[in-house]
């Protein structure tokens, strides 16, 4: 019974969807009169000025970055110091 159940719920949600389509005869195409925006328009150029926006945040200049503290060999060192603290770490779960 309990595999019958989400059967007998799929086979009318089915029925459903298949009947909310609004097409008489599937071998219709598209054309500029039935999609919602025909593409000449969607592609027309746009002539009003840009609005600003007030509550847009401006970036930092460039090159204000800051530089890392940290140099590739101080970070080579803490991964090797990790290494070896993950291996003393499984030696000793191991025994």
């Amino acid at each position: 019974m309990t595999k019958i159940a989400p059967l007998a719920l799929a086979i009318p949600a089915m029925l459903l969807l298949a009947a909310c389509g609004s097409a008489d005869d599937a071998s219709t195409e598209a054309s500029a009169d039935t999609v919602e925006m025909p593409a000449d328009e969607a592609l027309a150029p746009v002539n009003e000025t840009p609005a600003a926006d007030a509550d847009a945040t401006a970036t930092d200049a460039p090159g204000a970055e800051e530089t890392p503290s940290a140099t590739a060999s101080d970070a080579a060192d803490a991964a090797a110091d990790v290494a070896a603290e993950a291996a003393a770490a499984a030696e000793t779960a191991g025994q």
